[in-house]
């Protein structure tokens, strides 16, 4: 019985202790340098002047990820994310491809049904859904949307 009791307490312990315990480094870019560093824009439009967005496809910049680069491409049409033409995703090996063929889909019907890239993360994809997002917003600040 001392015995159960033991084991129990010091099971429980080792719960508490290891639930208490955070994630060394937040999952998205693996060079810290690379935050905030954008590409040079290369847009089909150029933004307005007087704040108005203007139509056309504008490349966002390309994002490191820990398994690889992401870069999207947005058009704007009217002031609004209307297309996303994924340009780079991880592909090095079989698992980063089912997880960018996963992932990469429910981004897009999610940036395109709310028009933003203020969208979440899909589950098991961390890493491409930060790249993702990151680099969808580079291109809609260049579009000055």
């Amino acid at each position: 019985m001392h015995r159960a009791v033991l084991t129990a307490a010091s099971t429980t312990a080792l719960v508490v202790l290891l639930l208490s315990l955070k994630p060394h480094q937040p999952a998205g870019l693996t060079d810290p340098s690379q935050v905030g560093a954008a590409p040079a824009p290369s847009p089909s439009g150029s933004p307005r002047r007087g704040g108005h967005p203007a139509d056309g496809t504008y490349t966002g910049a390309p994002i490191s990820t820990r398994y690889g680069d992401v870069q999207v491409a947005a058009t704007v049409t009217a002031g609004r994310l209307t297309a996303v033409k994924v340009l780079r995703a991880p592909s090095e090996n079989g698992r980063d491809r089912e997880i960018a063929a996963y992932a990469v889909p429910r981004l897009t019907q999610e940036a395109l049904s709310v028009h933003s890239a203020r969208i979440d993360a899909v589950s098991g994809a961390s890493y491409t859904s930060e790249g993702y997002i990151r680099s969808l917003q580079s291109a809609l600040d260049q579009a000055g949307v």
